[in-house]
């Protein structure tokens, strides 16, 4: 099983963002560096204003592409929360998977707890990845 290391900063940043935009799907970016480890998140705006879906503000996505750029980082993954069911991708997350590079985060708000999984979706195969926290 692939592992991916999250920084500290990253895996709270993700959680708050959910928490503050409950009860809807929370949404945003995740950026990394050269050699591919993850340096940044970027809490986005979810458009859809929806309990069960997200789509990320375009224009909070460019203004991230273009930070990450100005760092030498780019954009590699997205996270989004779903607010009352667990850290999993549904159907309608494996669908607009789009990128087989990208990691995909949820952060599971289930029973008022947040857990964090990633995964990698390739042809809408879902492949969990092993989260490490880094502190």
């Amino acid at each position: 099983m692939e592992q991916v290391v999250v920084p500290g900063n990253v895996r709270k940043l993700m959680v708050s963002h959910a928490r503050a935009c409950l009860p809807e799907e929370a949404c945003g970016l995740v950026a990394v560096g050269a050699d591919r480890r993850i340096v940044h998140a970027y809490p986005a705006t979810n458009v859809d204003r929806s309990r069960v879906r997200f789509t990320v503000s375009p224009r909070e996505h460019y203004a991230a592409i273009r930070d990450a750029e100005s760092r030498g980082w780019e954009i590699g993954g997205s996270f989004h929360s779903h607010p009352e069911s667990a850290a999993f991708p549904s159907a309608r997350d494996v669908a607009g998977a789009l990128d087989p590079s990208w990691l995909y985060f949820v952060v599971g708000m289930a029973n008022g707890y947040p857990e964090i999984r990633g995964f990698r979706i390739r042809e809408y195969i879902v492949d969990e990845v092993a989260l490490r926290e880094e502190p």
